[in-house]
């Protein structure tokens, strides 16, 4: 009987190492999770595993979609674009046309299906490469997107946005959808026809074809399906930030693309599976949501997920030159670690080594202070916030706070899951600087229910509670930048706008800001008004690409310093002497084009005194002292009269 049970235990044992070995990606999401476990308290958590089931929801979602191309040795690049178009239409169809709101859910799915079929067309009967034919339809969908949402966030039906609540006040529903997709691709994978084709196209075409495999209606069918799961991703999406957000979703089909290579899935095709899908989207969840945690900076996040995805494309490519099979349990006995399953430990051991290495070396995090603060600022690819986090962190190291800041990348859904990551970890108060007002409500929300005061920087949070607004008044700034153009223009002429990234608050409000006050001057007409994204190289597009049909310009003015630059290097010569040009901001570099003359003004908001501000009112908010309802930061127009005065 005792030789049995050894026996039995043996057995178990040879099993596990088995799974183990012929599931790299669920090995290295084990070794994860015990890594992360160990380097932080917060992380092992109940409600800090259900943020991260969360957060891999819209990416697992999509990459199950993504899965039924790649199996078949396809692509596909749209299903971000396709996400946010899909919620943008169920929103405007809900709202703006007052449909109901199930049928607004059937255009939206419809809008999905649509898409997919257009690529399935292109792929199949137009003989476009996967890749072109998709990335044509990122341009397209996410251009629709904004056509229809006029570039501004339209708000949620209540009705669906329950979609992003919990169910018994536990179960996200997010994590409950991921996991019925995960079973429907399952099935489909492993149960039906369409499945079988997907693996027999992926592994040779042309045998397939031969074999009297239908093999362009099938690629009908699997784009088909990846716009499907992509339009229920957005609605999801959505549904947490309770408004559709016309750029959500960008970037979203690499992290989708990676979760599936990640998960064991070949780029070749004729491999792949729904749970090793579902095991990469973890992964990539794991790793940002513990990297937050650990405090870790948000530069080195991406370095280290971009390592990640590196190496197990990397493993694929060694998979396949060494002839393995992912995911299929060969089951051998007496088999060592040679060949691919030595390559698998020692790409799990390089992974781990990563994460752990740059926790290590580049980790910014607890200090042992008794004030622990978190900000997320919409975007550090922006001079303005970089200051705003200059100061922030000049004057927690003065306060002797421990602050840990982390980048949004102008993406609400990810500044969603940095501010939950936040309220897990129990910090005494967080910062955010959000990417849009709405979609920022639902976080800051959670952090009210754990009596964790926030700070609004920059820009205010809708329907929800925060302790203070330190801002500078953007409309304001708006209108003193359209009378400082205009009278430098004598009241007279034909002006060009650089619009920021379409349905931001600070564009919105900068823009209002600009239109409102030069209503004052009928004398001025503004003759385009183009987005170029806060960026100086679009800037520097469009600007010039405007100068072919409006030649005779008289006065530029864009909504940030970095476009102003772009709009200044367009003209050239021009530039400060025939046609003046209006920043906002009041960055260093604007500030030396002001002392230049190539640009005439710049409305300066004093970023960095705005983060010293917020981390201040964040530390007495978090001390339970009173703190004023607003706290305004003057903005200030700078000519080349007053610049000395700026730093």
């Amino acid at each position: 009987m005792a030789t049995e049970t050894v026996k039995r235990d043996a057995g178990g044992a040879s099993s596990l190492r088995r799974v183990l070995l012929d599931n790299g990606a669920l090995s290295a999401l084990i070794v994860l999770v015990v890594a992360m476990s160990l380097l932080s308290g917060d992380f092992l958590t109940t409600q800090n595993l259900l943020n991260v089931g969360v957060q891999a929801a819209v990416t697992a979602i999509l990459a199950f979609g993504v899965t039924f191309v790649i199996v078949s040795a396809g692509i596909d690049l749209s299903v971000g674009s396709v996400a946010a178009l899909s919620a943008t239409v169920l929103a405007w169809t809900a709202t703006s046309q007052g449909m109901p709101v199930w049928l607004a859910v059937v255009f939206a799915v419809a809008a999905g299906l649509a898409c997919g079929l257009v690529n399935g067309l292109l792929v199949s009967y137009g003989k476009l490469p996967p890749f072109i034919a998709t990335l044509a339809m990122l341009s397209v969908a996410r251009g629709l997107s904004l056509v229809i949402s006029q570039g501004s966030p339209i708000p949620f039906p209540d009705s669906v946005s329950h979609l992003g609540d919990t169910v018994g006040g536990r179960l996200p529903v997010p994590v409950i959808v991921m996991i019925v997709m995960g079973l429907v691709t399952a099935v489909v994978l492993g149960r039906t026809f369409i499945g079988r084709s997907m693996y027999a196209i992926g592994g040779n075409e042309e045998a397939a074809r031969l074999s009297g495999l239908r093999v362009k209606r099938q690629k009908l069918v699997i784009y088909a399906l990846s716009g499907l799961f992509a339009a229920v991703a957005g609605i999801v999406l959505a549904s947490r930030l309770v408004s559709a957000q016309p750029q959500a979703a960008q970037g979203y089909e690499l992290d989708a693309i990676a979760a599936v290579v990640i998960g064991g899935a070949s780029l070749a095709g004729g491999v792949g599976k729904a749970s090793g899908t579902l095991i990469g989207a973890l992964i990539l969840a794991v790793l940002r949501n513990g990297l937050n945690l650990l405090s870790v900076s948000a530069f080195w996040q991406q370095v280290v997920i971009g390592v990640v995805i590196a190496l197990a494309v990397l493993l694929d490519t060694l998979r396949r030159k060494a002839g393995a099979t992912p995911g299929a349990s060969s089951g051998a006995p007496g088999v060592g670690l040679k060949g691919p399953r030595a390559v698998k430990y020692a790409v799990a051991a390089v992974v781990v080594a990563a994460v752990i290495g740059a926790v290590s070396f580049f980790n910014s995090g607890s200090s042992g202070t008794s004030t622990k603060v978190g900000m997320s600022l919409s975007t550090l690819n922006n001079p303005f916030f970089v200051q705003m986090k200059e100061g922030a962190q000049a004057e927690a190291e003065k306060a002797g706070v421990d602050l840990t800041v982390t980048d949004a990348q102008n993406d609400a859904s990810q500044q969603s899951n940095q501010l939950q990551n936040f309220t897990g970890e129990g910090v005494q108060s967080i910062i955010v600087n959000p990417v849009d007002s709405d979609a920022a409500g639902p976080a800051v929300r959670g952090a009210n229910k754990a009596d964790i005061p926030v700070v609004a920087a920059d820009r205010g949070v809708n329907k929800a509670e925060t302790a203070t607004l330190v801002a500078s008044d953007n409309v304001a700034g708006g209108k003193l930048a359209a009378k400082s153009l205009a009278e430098k223009l004598g009241g007279k002429g034909e002006v060009v706008v650089l619009q920021g990234t379409p349905g931001t608050s600070a564009s919105r409000e900068r823009g209002q800001g600009f239109a409102e006050g030069i209503k004052a001057y009928p004398g001025i007409k503004v003759v385009a008004k183009q987005p170029a994204d806060f960026d100086r190289t679009k800037g520097l597009d469009v600007m010039t690409n405007l100068l072919q049909s409006h030649k005779g310009v008289d006065g530029v003015f864009a909504e940030n310093d970095e476009m102003a630059l772009g709009a200044v290097k367009a003209l050239g010569d021009k530039a400060g002497k025939s046609v003046p040009v209006v920043g906002f901001d009041g960055t260093p570099d604007g500030l030396k084009a002001v002392e230049a003359g190539t640009l005439y003004a710049s409305v300066a908001q004093q970023p960095g005194e705005l983060g010293k501000i917020a981390v201040r009112n964040a530390v007495r908010a978090g001390q339970g002292k009173d703190v004023k309802e607003m706290v305004k930061v003057p903005v200030k127009v700078v000519t080349a009269k007053n610049v000395k005065n700026f730093s």
